[in-house]
This record gives structure tokens, sequence and C-alpha cells, in this order.
């Protein structure tokens, strides 16, 4: 097998969750360019038709999948669509998650009297969000017999990044889980099918671009925190979060499971002096 075709998605199916996003976008676009099919799924139709029409039109092989990643029946529906559309599933990206104000607390909030419901909310929105699609995709991967799912994590998952603690929690546990159901799939599946993680830094989104700079330019408090913490200096571009996605995708990380790929600067290395 020569080095491109290791790489290559040529005539792989792949569903993006939170397909709707900004990094969502990258992932969407990467894995085309890679030669796969994707299947674009978020609760925003219109972006969802937009952009499977934007890549439809130039050649490719993509399809708009409306459902909440909280439910289980259409999550289903999606993949029966999938299906239907393509003829099988053989990968997962794991994209939506992502923050909210009730799971935030601010310094001057009491620690002991934080928003316990705001903080289940967002926890729940990341672990529940990651694992109740692989249960749905997941089962039509294994009918495949050979496929690769990979879990968004975050820097929020080893470093105490303050604020967002429902968010560090959430992805904290998305990475327990991204390990242990690595080691089930090799249990049942041998090789056949691998689970690993995708750990981003600090990327500049619709949630977190308020929170990190400014409106006339510049970064905020807390932007400059996170830029003096990456030893790279800046911020991530989300196209940047692609090669690493397309390798943990492809046959050339046959032999990779259960890791967690850090794509941050530098971020998670850096001790701050």
């Amino acid at each position: 097998m020569s080095l491109e075709s290791r790489y290559s998605l040529q005539g792989k199916v792949i569903v993006v969750t939170g397909g709707t996003g900004i990094l969502g976008n990258s992932f969407v676009n990467g894995i085309v360019e890679a030669g796969g099919a994707v299947g674009i799924l978020g609760r925003n139709r219109k972006i969802a038709e937009e952009r499977a029409d934007a890549i439809n039109k130039i050649g490719g092989k993509a399809i708009a999948l409306i459902a909440d990643v909280m439910s289980e029946s259409e999550l289903t529906t999606a993949c029966d669509k999938v299906i239907a559309a393509f003829g099988k599933v053989d990968g997962l990206v794991n994209a939506a998650g992502g923050n909210m104000p009730d799971g935030v607390l601010q310094p001057g909030d009491d620690i002991f009297t934080m928003n316990i419901d705001g903080m289940k909310k967002v926890t729940e929105l990341n672990l529940w969000g990651t694992l109740i699609p692989t249960q749905v995709f997941g089962a039509a991967i294994a009918k495949t017999g050979k496929g690769s799912i990979v879990n968004i994590s975050s820097m929020n998952s080893k470093r105490a990044i303050t604020k967002v603690l429902g968010y560090n929690m959430g992805k904290a546990a998305v990475d327990c889980y991204t390990q242990w159901f690595a080691v089930e799939l090799a249990n049942r599946y041998g090789d056949a099918i691998r689970m690993n993680a995708l750990a981003p830094g600090f990327f500049l989104t619709e949630q977190n671009r308020d929170l990190l700079t400014k409106p006339e330019g510049g970064y905020t408090t807390r932007g400059e925190l996170v830029i003096n913490q990456t030893p790279f200096k800046r911020f991530g571009h989300p196209d940047e979060l692609i090669g690493a996605l397309v390798w943990l995708l492809s046959d050339a990380s046959a032999f990779v499971t259960g890791s967690m790929i850090c794509v941050d600067g530098g971020f998670s290395i850096f001790g701050g002096v």
C-alpha cells in the first residue's frame, strides 16, 4: 500500500456530528479533500444543507443530517439516511459539544452555591453527546466491518481551566470513555474498529470569540492568559486540525487506538515558566 493510499479516505463514509460548527466545517472539508463521503450532522438545517450542497456541486459527496446528538431516535433516523444514500458507515467524528452560560462559575461566585443543574447539562452534552451517537453509528460501522471513531477532547480534559467546570468535567469524561471503549472495541473486534480522541488547543469559535478577543481588536485578559500559556503565541486555525483528523480516520493509523492527539501549539506541555 502506498503512503498516499494509506492516508486516503477514498471510498469511506464518515459522519461528523457538530458538522454545522466552525471546527466541524474544517473536519467536513478535510474528509472530502481526502476523498471521503461525509454526513454533516447538526441541528441547523440551513447550514447543514448549504454545506452539503456546496460539496456536491464541486464533485464531492455529502449529505445533510438534521439531528440532536442527545436524541437516539433522531440519530437512528439520520443513520438510516446515510446508509440509504451511501450504503454504509466507515467512520464517526464526535465533534458536537461545547459550553453554556449555566455551566460557568465566575471568579466572584460562591463556589458552594454553583448552578448544579447547569453543570450537569454541560457535562451531559459533552459526554452523552459523544456516547449516544457512537451507540448508533458505531453499530453501523460494526456492520461495515471496519472503521474509526474520533472523539473531540480538549485542553480542559487534562488541565484545570477556570470558570468552565461543566465543560472540564464533560471532556475529562470523554477521555475516560475513549480509553475504556477503545479497549472494549478491541476485545470484540480486534483491530477492525478503533477509537481515539483529538484534543484541540484554543481555536476561535462562535462560542469563545467574545471571551478571548475584543471587538476592536486584541485579546481580552483571558485571551492573553491563553496566548501566554501557548508557546506558539497564537490561536490555532481550524484547518490545522485536518491533518491529525484524517490520519486518525485513515488506515495510516491502523495500530493506534485509545490515544489522545493534542493539536494545541504546545499549550498542554508548557509549564508557564
